[in-house]
This record gives C-alpha cells, structure tokens and sequence, in this order.
C-alpha cells in the first residue's frame, strides 16, 4: 500500500517569472536522490521543464508533478509558471496542493505576479514557507526583501535563517553560508561538492548579536501564538529547538506565519533545509480541513458533504488538470478521499456520466509509471474518462459530491485564426477542441459576424506558445491574424426598461410584459440577476423560466456582440396573463427588456487596463518612463530596489502589443517586465459600435 497519508506532503513551488523556482526544484530532486545531476534552466536539461518550448525559452509554460522522498515522507511537487499569461497553471495547482514553498529573488523581491501567486493562496488558503533566493547576486538584500513580504504581502513572516553575508561570495563581504536561529549555529555549503557537504561551525562573532536579535523577534512571534510556548518563554526567556519547530509548525498550519529561508540554489546553498522545513512545517493531507461539498441530487442540493481523508471514505478526486495529444488524454486527479482503482467506474456528478478509469499512472514530469491503485492525498494521472474538463469532480457512484470547481480569469486578447488549406479546417477544430479542453483560460469560437475563427487568450505569449504547440504536436498548418484586445460592454446608468410579447398565431394568443431594472454594478464581473416581485406574481416554475431566460440573454453579449460586464437585472414588474403567458412569451418579452434596456442606456465598451512592473537599471528609466507616456500609461509607483528601479503603471493592453521587443531595445535587453489584467475601463479609442 502506498505511504502513510501522514507522511505525504503535497506542495507547489511558486513565485514570479525568473526568482529561480525550477532551478530550486531541480536542486530538491538532485539532494532527495531522484536525480543524478542537477539540470539547468539555461541549457534547457530540467527534469520539469520537459517541453521544447519551455527548454528552449527558459520559463515554465506548464505545470509540471514530480514526487521525491525526504526524512522518510513523499513529497509532491508541482512546478508552477511564473509568467502571468500562465497564471491557470497556478491557479488549478493551488486549488489541490496543501502547501507552498514561495520562491524570491533576493535582488528584485516582491514582484508583480509575487503578489498575484500570494493572492491565490490566500484564495485557496494554502499555508506556505518563503525562500529568499540568489542571495550570491550584486544587490542583493535579505532584510529589504523580507520587509517587502510583510509590507506588501501583508503576510506575517518570520526568519528562521539569516544569511551571512549578502551578493557575489568573490567580494569580502559576500554570501559565504546561512545562520540557523533555531539550532543557533553556522552552516556553510560546499559548493565543489553540489551543497552535498554541509559544515556546521558557531555563530561568528561579528553575527552573534544581529542573530540573537532575529532570534528574539522570532520566539517573540510564535511565543503569541501557543500558551504553553508562551509559558515556558515567560518563565525562562528562551525556547528549546523542539517547542520551536512544534509551534511554527501549529502556527504554519493555521495561516499564522510563513517561515523565511535564504540560500543561492544555483550555488548549491540553502536547498536542503528548505526540504527540511517541508516535513517540519507544510500539513500532510491530514492537517488541513476535510474538503467539503454539496449533494448533486437536486432534492439534496443544500446538504453538505464532507470527505474525510481516509481510504474508508467513499472514493472522491478532483480533476484539476488535463494534458492532450494526439493519442489520448492525461487527466491529472487529486485523491482527497479513499482508493482509487485502475479499471474502475466513477461518476461525474456535474454532468452526470459514468467515467472510467481505463489506467492510472504514478506522474513524474514527463515519465510514467503504471499503478494498479492510489489512495487518498495522491497526486495521479488518469487515462480514460471523455466528458470531464478540468474542475470536475469524479466520486463514488454510490456517494456522490459535487466539490467547488476552479475558477479562471477571462481572457483578454484574441486573434483570428485559420488553416492553410479548407481540407484541415476539420482538423483545426478538433485541435482547438483539445487545446480548449487542456487550458480553461484559452477559447476559439466562431464570429456570426464574419464567419472566422477567433482563439482568445491570457496574453501574446499565451496564444504564441499555443500556435507552436498546435504546429509541433498535432502537426496543424494554418494562418493567424494580428492580435487584437477582447472588449466587454456595459451601461454607464441605471435604467428601466419594459418588454413586451403579444402575438396571435393559430387562433392562440401568447403574451407576456416584463419590466426590469438594469443598473452598473462596477468591479463585478459576475451577472447577478434577481427577483423583486411580489410573492405570488408570477407561478414558481414561471418565474425560474423568466429568470433563466434574463440571464441567458445578458450572457449573449451586448450591443456588439461582446460580453457584458458589471451589470445587474432586477425584475421589477410582470404582466402575466393565466393562459396567454407561455414560456415562449416571457422568453421573448425577457429579450426585448434587455435589448431595450441597452440600447435606451446607452452601451459603452470597456477596454482591458493592465497592471505593468517595469525592472530596469537607473541609467534606462528615461527610456521607458518616456516610451510608457507615449502609450498613455499612468505610472503610479517608482520603487528602488537595489541597484535596479521598479516602474509600476497602468496602461491600457490596446498600447501594449510588441511592448517585449520594444522594452528590449530601450534598455539594451537589461529590463524585465510582467504585465497582469487589473480591471476593465472605458475604451478610449474603441472600434466602431
């Protein structure tokens, strides 16, 4: 049988583009001996980063699971993206992970999508550990960035290691080696060894105060938050190493604090005792709540379910991720609830359908290995089921439970695409398909105005990595248009509108006269339609039918065609004719209120706003704050971080096309940016409605 649940850690590795997550997580698997030589981003020889895009671009485009064995425990990896356009790789890994190592660089710090990867755990409630990385580079800055984490993150981190030292370890007073505060001792990394050697000294001397002092601040922080640590501290003014992992540990669980470790994992430095704080501090499966979820039965629909991590619990997973090809598709599935077997049935209780689960597969990035059974807190990999997407739920025929899907951002850029010659046109539209089923937040529709295919994504490099991946794997020709910037619509007023249906035809009359309210709701994404009817206005099963066909019709776009945005309908009045009032008729007299209601309100279009960090050295600044003002950006923030300026702005994504290259040659190639979406706002140069 598989490892005890308690000794199972299930973690994602996270943080913004280039902190130096994959290289950390190829130093874990190199120390946990799943490797036998460390891979390199640069050379594009990682275990994680298997595609040939991502080894030959020098990023994580996909999310990759690998497991490894420390202290005795299985510890589960997912290797998340940190590029913005990438975010849904994140996303669904935080939805089924019970724990996190966050990864920063010790020069740039906290960064744009730093924030953003916080923001989802936080989301998911995800307790985390904090590694403040390349700490072996000029500029950089442990207490800077660890101040950043508190301020910015508004977290609450706590030093459980100082570095000595700080950037090149050619300079005298570079990073040499780490400070434990538990243990209160010097570790030095021999990095002719691969950080395989691990000398253990005494503080130096010059250290011992500033160490005792992040050693006072950090037994002052976790003494608050347990009373029998809080009585021994009282009593003694100190803490053993014991009764300090014990309540970091409680405290990590419970969201309290995030531990912060530092160390050069290209440098081999540092890596180890963060796998150590993996088992130390991140929950097992056991240590986080039971996942909870409702009963798919509509007679049952507000009955709560629980799932108890145990193999005697019914069976219940949660499809988070799929992988596709042209010979089948992978279904990543997190166990939450007792075993799963090769050759069994399971049931989808969104759709309804019995799947089966034709294999199971123990993942290791882009290797498998066959299983015949896996057990709740896994991580597998599923061949078999056809009708399920990523955020299903599959579960125990005989107990069902529909868990909380995962939600994804909307997309914010689109172009159009077709294939080269009419006979691939079949084709094309099975491979969108896949891609569509493979990524949430990638779609391809076709326009009723101009009959072509338009795919629609998270950003350029989005729709980039997917054309090439459609050309490389299912070996697609076909063309693409410019990108372009997908609109939403929405009412700048409140305003009331009637529709009405009233028609004879075949000796029946049907009739139907709905008055709604329909006002801007900003910030709200989500079409909230709702009743303010008198009790008895309308019969039950009619006013379900009114309500659906509302939100139907505002979920069919605007004046134009695009989606409708921060919006909500309110039924104010209805003329109901017993006999005369047929679905039909409130269909018809609910399309005509919303039309009305649009047209009457004056419909304006809503253009993405972006949220841009430029990084760039002080001598470059000019030229980007001059090339931002050109594209009508709003700069809101200049921030120094070393020896480096951080721009922060907001610019409309219309502005922003081909900005990578431009940014490039601004600064000689030595800036980074990232670019986020931060909310929608009236287009300024709109196309015609």
């Amino acid at each position: 049988m598989a490892t005890d649940i308690q000794q199972i850690r299930n973690i994602g590795i996270i943080a913004h583009i280039d902190a130096g997550k994959t290289t950390t997580t190829e130093r874990i698997l190199f120390y946990a001996g799943e490797t036998h030589r460390p891979g390199s981003v640069d050379e594009g020889t990682t275990v994680t980063d298997f595609d040939p895009e991502e080894a030959k671009r020098g990023i994580t485009i996909y999310s990759a699971a690998i497991s490894c064995k420390w202290l005795g425990h299985t510890i589960n990896i997912i290797d998340t993206p940190g590029h913005v356009d990438f975010t849904a790789e994140v996303e669904r890994s935080l939805r089924v992970l019970d724990g996190g190592v966050v990864v920063f660089s010790a020069v740039e710090g906290v960064e744009a999508q730093s924030e953003t990867v916080w923001r989802q755990a936080d989301k998911y409630h995800v307790p985390r550990v904090c590694f403040i990385n390349k700490m072996d580079r000029i500029g950089a800055g442990f207490e800077r960035v660890f101040q950043q984490i508190s301020e910015r993150l508004r977290a609450n981190p706590v030093a459980v290691q100082l570095p000595i030292g700080e950037g090149p370890a050619t300079n005298a007073n570079g990073f040499k080696g780490i400070i434990d505060l538990i243990e209160m001792k010097a570790l030095y990394f021999d990095t002719a060894a691969q950080g395989k050697t691990i000398d253990v000294q005494p503080i130096p001397e010059d250290e011992q105060s500033r160490a005792e002092e992040w050693r006072a601040a950090l037994i002052d922080a976790i003494a608050l938050t347990d009373d029998e640590a809080f009585a021994i501290y009282d009593a003694t003014g100190d803490l053993p190493a014991d009764q300090i992992i014990r309540v970091l540990r409680k405290a990590v669980v419970t969201y309290q604090l995030q531990p912060v470790f530092c160390g050069s994992s290209l440098d081999y430095i540092g890596v180890q005792p963060v796998l150590d704080a993996v088992v130390r501090y991140l929950p097992s499966p056991l240590d986080v709540p039971p996942v909870e979820g409702r009963n798919p039965n509509p007679k049952k629909a507000d009955k709560t379910e629980i799932r108890k991590p145990s193999e005697k619990e019914p069976f219940c997973g949660l499809v988070f991720k799929i992988h596709a090809d042209e010979h089948a598709e992978l279904y990543f599935v997190r166990i939450y609830s007792g075993v799963l077997k090769s050759r069994s049935r399971l049931l989808n209780p969104r759709t309804g359908a019995k799947e089966l689960v034709s294999q199971l597969w123990r993942v290791q990035a882009d290797s498998r290995e066959a299983l015949d059974e896996a057990t709740c807190g896994d991580i597998v990999g599923v061949i078999g089921p056809k009708e399920s997407v990523t955020g299903d739920t599959l579960c125990d025929q005989q107990n069902p439970i529909l868990l909380e899907s995962i939600h994804f951002p909307e997309t914010v850029i689109s172009m159009a695409i077709e294939p080269d010659s009419s006979a691939d046109r079949k084709k094309l539209e099975t491979t969108l398909r896949l891609m569509m089923k493979q990524d949430p937040t990638f779609t391809a529709k076709i326009s009723e105005e101009t009959g072509q295919t338009i795919i629609s994504g998270m950003g350029e490099l989005h729709l980039e990595i997917i054309s090439k991946r459609m050309e490389r794997d299912f070996h697609m020709k076909f063309r693409t248009h410019k990108p372009r910037v997908t609109y939403r619509e929405t009412i700048p007023h409140k305003i009331e509108t009637e529709g009405r249906f009233d028609r004879q035809a075949g000796g029946t009359r049907q009739y139907a006269a709905v008055t709604i309210v329909m006002e801007p709701v900003p910030n709200e994404t989500t079409l909230n339609v709702e009743s303010k009817l008198k009790p008895n206005a309308l019969p039950p099963e009619m006013l379900e039918i009114l309500l659906n066909a509302l939100r139907d019709e505002i979920k069919g776009g605007g004046v134009v065609g695009y989606p409708l945005i921060n919006l909500k309908v309110i039924v104010k009045e209805i003329d109901y004719r017993e006999g005369e009032t047929t679905e039909v008729a409130i269909r018809a007299a609910s399309s005509d209120a919303v039309r009305r209601a649009l047209h009457d309100g004056g419909a304006v279009l809503l253009e993405p706003i972006m949220k841009l960090e430029v990084v760039v050295p002080e001598d470059f600044v000019g030229n980007i704050t001059g090339d931002l003002n050109s594209r009508r950006a709003i700069i809101v923030n200049t921030e120094v971080r070393g020896n480096l300026i951080a721009i922060t702005a907001e610019v409309a994504l219309s502005q922003m096309f081909g900005y990578s290259n431009d940014v490039r040659s601004l600064s000689q190639g030595r800036a980074s940016f990232s670019m986020e979406p931060l909310r929608y706002d009236t287009a300024v140069n709109p196309p015609e409605m």
